[in-house]
């Protein structure tokens, strides 16, 4: 039985790389976000908005506990989901958590490109766009560094790099 939870910042690739590893790995692939918007027919944007944050944290536990309970699975949380009620220590629990640890430079560049996608991020570039990410990553840090393992996730930004770093990642674990 295998599960893996990816965790990390937005931008970080926990979806770019889960969704090659898992058919690498011959693994089902859950995106969290995903999933929460396929159950309650709403974007997560639309739940934060009409509900708030507490609320969609609420959600995100439960899901997390449902999807945790699904064998030979790669999952990729939200951002946030570490750092909420005992989520890191279930995770840990349960399964292997990698921490896809990006550069703050790489996050910029891939975030900078979300900025109309989503909505944390709208209205911020430049130096306003690299302040929230290094704050948001200092105060996920400590929630972040409790994975089991770590994983650089610079190189996501073409095809070839994705497939190698899957690779690379496969060889990490030892499942």
């Amino acid at each position: 039985m295998t599960r893996i939870f990816l965790i990390g910042y937005m931008g970080a690739g926990k979806t770019t790389l889960g969704k090659v590893l898992s058919k690498k790995m011959h693994l089902s692939f859950i995106d969290m976000d995903q999933y929460i918007e396929e159950r309650f027919h709403r974007s997560v944007r639309q739940i934060f908005a009409e509900s708030g944050e507490e609320m969609f944290r609420n959600i995100e536990r439960n899901i997390l506990h449902e999807v945790g309970c699904f064998e030979d699975v790669v999952v990729a949380t939200g951002g946030g989901v570490p750092c909420f009620f005992d989520n890191m220590q279930y995770m840990n629990s349960i399964g292997d958590t990698v921490f896809l640890s990006v550069n703050e430079n790489v996050l910029y560049n891939r975030l900078k490109l979300a900025v109309h996608t989503r909505p944390v991020l709208k209205g911020k570039n430049g130096d306003d766009l690299r302040a929230f990410i290094h704050e948001g990553l200092q105060k996920r840090l400590p929630y972040y560094s409790q994975a089991k393992h770590t994983f650089c996730a610079d190189e996501l930004e073409n095809r070839e790099q994705i497939v190698r770093s899957a690779d690379r990642f496969r060889s990490m674990l030892v499942l």
